[in-house]
């Protein structure tokens, strides 16, 4: 198995008005977050059963297929390594997975929303139980690159189906008073499924930051509470 293999898979089911379609839905105009990225036109299913054919694709194949320019070619490539660390129990090969991701992540390769939301969420996991997990967490955080703080965060989702909330909320403060729309979303998500879990951990977390905290950020926490509820931490939010 190659990437070009994987290649040739992916464009059968090119689609020239479906590319064009990404590239207004990704922002890949001049100035925006996805600018000159570039799409062969497959729907997000299409690319994961191109990944479930090739899900022992071995990893160098798999980070060459990673930096390619095309943006299914990358999320395809993502799909593969979630799927080959969520099934492997060997410790050195999710490392190898871990360590080829954030290489990838740090290349400038997971360069999109979707790429760190598709894959960040379940190789987080690679970082529960490890003694500098909230330091690693805490430098990305710190990033001046948008992607590494968002993954930042969503690899927090992992330590929450763990059982732990303590590292969201942690990397939540460190980005509640990002500047990035993309970051606000990501935070607001996080918090919301930390207050899932316990609705008193969101609130003691509203409590100290919704009259700060952006508005977007503040709506996504806050979106499965009551009416009445929601209200109430908008109004404090205005009334700042």
């Amino acid at each position: 198995m190659k990437a070009a293999n994987v290649k040739s898979a992916l464009a059968v089911f090119a689609s020239a008005s479906h590319a064009r379609n990404q590239e207004w839905f990704y922002k890949t105009g001049p100035g925006e977050y996805g600018e000159g990225d570039r799409f062969v036109g497959l729907t997000v299913p299409q690319t994961r059963s191109v990944a479930a054919e090739f899900k022992g694709l071995p990893l160098s194949e798999t980070y060459l297929l990673g930096t390619s320019p095309f943006h299914e070619h990358r999320l395809c490539a993502l799909v593969i390594l979630v799927n080959q660390f969520d099934r492997s129990k060997d410790e050195k090969v999710r490392k190898a997975i871990f360590d080829t991701f954030m290489k990838l992540l740090r290349e400038g390769h997971v360069n999109s929303w979707d790429l760190v939301d598709v894959s960040a969420h379940r190789i987080g996991a690679w970082l529960i139980g490890r003694s500098d997990a909230i330091s690693f967490l805490e430098k990305l955080a710190r990033s001046k690159n948008l992607w590494q703080r968002r993954t930042s965060i969503i690899f927090t989702f992992a330590f929450m189906r763990a059982g732990s909330l303590e590292e969201s909320i942690h990397i939540a403060e460190l980005l509640v008073d990002d500047d990035h729309d993309l970051i606000h979303k990501a935070v607001g998500w996080v918090i919301r499924e930390v207050g899932k879990r316990d609705i008193n951990v969101l609130r003691a977390f509203l409590h100290e930051h919704a009259a700060t905290m952006p508005r977007t950020m503040l709506r996504y926490a806050i979106e499965k509470m009551s009416e009445s509820e929601r209200k109430r931490w908008l109004a404090a939010k205005s009334a700042s």
